[in-house]
C-alpha cells in the first residue's frame, strides 16, 4: 500500500515540475493603460513585471515572461546611436500570474472606447 503512494506522489511531483508557469503579457503600456492577455511561459523562464520612464515623465509597463538570467535588472532601451529612450526595471516572481492583476483586457478595451465616443456623440445632440 505505502508503494503505491509512494508512486502516485512521485507521478503527481512529475507533473508539477513539468507544469509550465502562466503569466500576465502586455508588450507595452503607457501610464496606467496595459492591455494584458494571458501568455504561458518556457521552461527557464519566470513572469516579470517591468516599469521604466521615458523622456523623464510618461510612465512605461511591459509584463510577460523573461529568462531568469535577465530578472531583477535595469537596462537602458536605446533607439540609433547612444541615444537612450527609457530605462526599463524588469522584477521577476515565480508563481501562476504573479507580475500584477490586469491592467485592461483586450475586449473591454474595445467596450470602454465604444461606450465613450458613444456618449461624446450623444453629449454632442443635446447640446
Amino acid at each position: 500500500m505505502n508503494r503505491v503512494i509512494l508512486q502516485l506522489f512521485a507521478v503527481g511531483l512529475c507533473f508539477a515540475i513539468g507544469q509550465a508557469l502562466l503569466c500576465y503579457q502586455c508588450p507595452i503600456g503607457f501610464g496606467s493603460l496595459c492591455v494584458t492577455s494571458e501568455k504561458t511561459c518556457a521552461s527557464g523562464e519566470q513572469c516579470y513585471s517591468g516599469v521604466g520612464k521615458a523622456i523623464g515623465f510618461l510612465d512605461i509597463k511591459m509584463k510577460g515572461c523573461l529568462a531568469v538570467a535577465n530578472c531583477n535588472k535595469t537596462e537602458d532601451v536605446d533607439f540609433g546611436t547612444n541615444k537612450t529612450v527609457y530605462k526599463m526595471t524588469k522584477t521577476c516572481c515565480n508563481t501562476d500570474l504573479c507580475n500584477a492583476a490586469p491592467g485592461v483586457p483586450g475586449i473591454p478595451t474595445l467596450t470602454l472606447a465604444l461606450a465613450t465616443i458613444s456618449a461624446v456623440f450623444v453629449g454632442n445632440l443635446l447640446v
